[in-house]
């Protein structure tokens, strides 16, 4: 039961990011370069700009906002169908019920 069957994940080597393949991180080599700075982790952004392991920008915005839209959906949709079919909810808004509040004196109406 369970286990991993397939080949197991492998990592890649480092050598195989490049800061100089993404504009984005050659621009902040450059902009940390003429403060006298180095950052020697810079390689380790390289993966994010990756479309092919990454995707888009666009992407994953995309994924960020809908992920499990569908799901909800059919879920609210379930819910409310085994509302209606049990009678839930009816009668309980806030459309009845005036004119039947007692007033200070007891009496019945409106004001």
């Amino acid at each position: 039961m369970g286990g991993h069957h397939g080949e197991p994940y492998q990592v890649p080597h480092a050598s195989a990011y490049k800061v100089e393949c993404v504009p984005q991180l050659v621009e902040v080599k450059e902009a940390l370069a003429r403060q006298g700075l180095k950052d020697p982790w810079l390689r380790n952004e390289v993966w994010r700009y990756e479309p092919k392991q990454f995707g888009t920008h666009k992407g994953r915005l995309n994924t960020f906002l809908f992920r499990g839209l569908g799901v909800g959906f059919c879920a609210f949709l379930v819910t409310a169908a085994v509302e209606y079919g049990l009678g839930i909810g009816k009668g309980q808004g806030g459309h009845g019920g005036h004119g039947h509040e007692k007033d200070e004196h007891g009496d019945k109406g409106h004001h």
